[in-house]
Formats: C-alpha cells, sequence, structure tokens
C-alpha cells in the first residue's frame, strides 16, 4: 500500500513537471531578535523578516511558443519563529481580514497568487499582488519596507488595506526593452452586492506607476484610489534612486488621503557596499494634517554580512521621535504621545 502511494506521488509529481517548462519551490527563512524600548512598556521578542519576508512559494512557467508563455506564482507568508501562516484579506475591505485568529489557520497565499499570460506585448497577471502604488516604498527603502527600519510612511494610520497588496486583482505590465521605460496598471474588486447600497464600491480601486530606468539612475511615480463609502484612499508617491557605484543614494515623497485626513511624508536613505557587506541608513518622515499635525521623524542604521549568496546576517536600530500628539513606537514597545521610542534587530536570513 505504501509503495503505491509512493509510486502514485512520483506520477502526479513527474506529470506537473512535464506540463511546465520550469517549477520552482523557492523560500527566505528569516529570524529576528527584535528589541523595543519605550516609556510606557518594552518588548523582546523571537520574531522574523526583520531583512526580507519569510516566505514559501511555488512559481512556473509554461513556454507556448511564439514568444508566449503562461506562469503562475503562489507565495505564502509565514512567522517561522512560532509556526503560524500569514492572514491574508479577500476583499481590499475591513469584512475581509478573516477570524479573529487569522494568521493561526496554516498557510495563506497571502504575498501573491497569480496566473499570467506573457509575450512581447507585455504581461497579463490575474489574483492577489503587490499594489502599484507600494512598489516606490519598498523599492526606494534601503531597509525595504523590513524590520525596525521600514519606512514611516508604511507605519501611518494613512494607508489603508491596500497599502502593499490587492485581491481579486487584474494587472497589465509594460514588456520589457522600451528604452527604459516600465509600467503597471492594475484594477482590483471589493466584490459586493451591486445593490445599489452605499458600500457595494467598496474595496474597489486602480493604480498606476510608470517609470524609467538607465544605468545608475531610476525613478517612479505611483498613483492609486480605492473606494469606501466612509471616504476614499488616494496614495501617491515618487521616489528615485542613483548609483553612484561606491553607494546608492534614494528617496521617496509620498502624498496620501484617508477620508478627510491628508498625510506627507519622504525618506531618503542609502545604501553603501563594505567588503562582503552593506551598510544602510535612512531618514524618513511622516506628518498627518489633523488635529495637533502629529508627526513622527524616524532615523536607521543598519548592516547586511553576507555569509554567502543566501545567507546573511544582520542588524539595525532605530529611533523615532513623535510631535502634535503623535505616538509611533518600535518593535513592540510602546510610548506616551510626543515621546520617543528606539528598536533592535538581531538576525539570520536564509533563502532558497
Amino acid at each position: 500500500m505504501k509503495k503505491s502511494l509512493i509510486a502514485l506521488a512520483v506520477l502526479a509529481t513527474a506529470g506537473v513537471a512535464s506540463a511546465q517548462s520550469s517549477v520552482t519551490l523557492f523560500g527566505i527563512v528569516d529570524a529576528t531578535l527584535s528589541i523595543g524600548r519605550g516609556n510606557v512598556a518594552d518588548r523582546t521578542q523571537l520574531t522574523n523578516s526583520g531583512y526580507n519576508s519569510s516566505r514559501l512559494g511555488f512559481r512556473g512557467t509554461e513556454d507556448l511558443g511564439g514568444g508566449m508563455s503562461a506562469s503562475f506564482w503562489l507565495e505564502a507568508g509565514m512567522s517561522n519563529d512560532n509556526g503560524e501562516g500569514a492572514a491574508t484579506n479577500t476583499n481590499n475591505q475591513a469584512s475581509g481580514a478573516g477570524a479573529a485568529v487569522a494568521g493561526r489557520q496554516g498557510l495563506t497565499f497571502n504575498r501573491r497568487s497569480t496566473v499570467s499570460l506573457a509575450g512581447g506585448w507585455g504581461e497579463l497577471r490575474l489574483g492577489r499582488d503587490y499594489t502599484p502604488q507600494f512598489w516606490n516604498l519598498t523599492v526606494f527603502d534601503p531597509f525595504g519596507t523590513n524590520g525596525v527600519g521600514t519606512t514611516q510612511t508604511l507605519n501611518s494610520i494613512i494607508t489603508g488595506v491596500t497599502a502593499v497588496r490587492a485581491s481579486n486583482s487584474i494587472g497589465y505590465w509594460l514588456p520589457g526593452k522600451l528604452g527604459g521605460f516600465y509600467g503597471q496598471v492594475q484594477m482590483y474588486l471589493g466584490e459586493n452586492a451591486e445593490n445599489g447600497a452605499a458600500t457595494e464600491d467598496d474595496g474597489r480601486g486602480l493604480g498606476l506607476r510608470v517609470g524609467y530606468a538607465n544605468g545608475p539612475f531610476n525613478v517612479a511615480l505611483a498613483l492609486s484610489r480605492t473606494d469606501y463609502d466612509a471616504g476614499d484612499v488616494r496614495q501617491n508617491n515618487i521616489g528615485g534612486q542613483w548609483d553612484f557605484g561606491m553607494a546608492k543614494l534614494m528617496g521617496e515623497y509620498s502624498r496620501d488621503k484617508n477620508g478627510t485626513l491628508t498625510g506627507k511624508g519622504g525618506l531618503i536613505g542609502a545604501l553603501v557596499p563594505v567588503g562582503a557587506g552593506e551598510i544602510r541608513a535612512s531618514y524618513s518622515t511622516y506628518k498627518v494634517d489633523a488635529a495637533g499635525n502629529p508627526k513622527t521623524n524616524k532615523l536607521a542604521l543598519g548592516y547586511v554580512h553576507n555569509l554567502s549568496k543566501r545567507t546573511a546576517l544582520y542588524t539595525t536600530v532605530a529611533r523615532v521621535k513623535n510631535k502634535g500628539g503623535a505616538a509611533q513606537a518600535l518593535a513592540g514597545s510602546a510610548v506616551n504621545p510626543n515621546s520617543s521610542s528606539t528598536g533592535f534587530d538581531l538576525g539570520i536570513r536564509h533563502s532558497f
């Protein structure tokens, strides 16, 4: 009986392999010792994703001939410090976040779950994916929006459910070899009943990103809007990078709106190669146009040492200062309004 089951598994695997031009199992396991200090509460924890987000994924491509290809990408976030899977959102609304125990139900392909058709004309991509408005925040952040160094724009109360990813999306990517120009447009659906209710368009949105990269220079603009009856969420940003060889300088500016709240923020940062490692540094700030004009400034400094192409050790220290009633804290700590907080990450990342 056992031999029969093994034989069936082998045949099934062979069938999948023969049906695809390539199938790849990939992932990242990133463990982080994280320490946060605040004047209300401190926290020390073994967590994950301080350098790169931990994940497990499967992707495959089939050559259709004539320059055409079909592909799939299934990628699940995971908490390797405790074995939990990461939660997803089904409809780009608060109601789609799942039960109170979301994230403990096993793996969900919350990071990406798409099927694509590509050719010389570009790529059509369907499913859950990164939003255009997120790309500039992570590409032009020296810390890649991971760990205590993450840009303050992403930590803002202004950004909404679709700040990073959107479910039920239909996206188009420009083809390569356009003289350095690149871009994408994405539409996503809230999938509510079309019954005339004020909330029937909630979770529906549109995002656009266009950029130009040539040699050491890269710049991109992103615009987006997600509809909600309580107030639309708009995220607009521009970012750029210049590679001087001895260092990469980068920056980003954001202007967002969530209902009646408006927020503005920015980042300047650098990546400096040092032997087998790299120094990372950034200064980011975000201000909300609300009572008191709450504002948070963050200074972050880190170092990554590559033991190999797949394994790296890293450390980051960051400090935030709050003004105008803001109370942002780092690494799970807590502070009173207008106070400061310090965060520290020390970890190891292995990719496969």
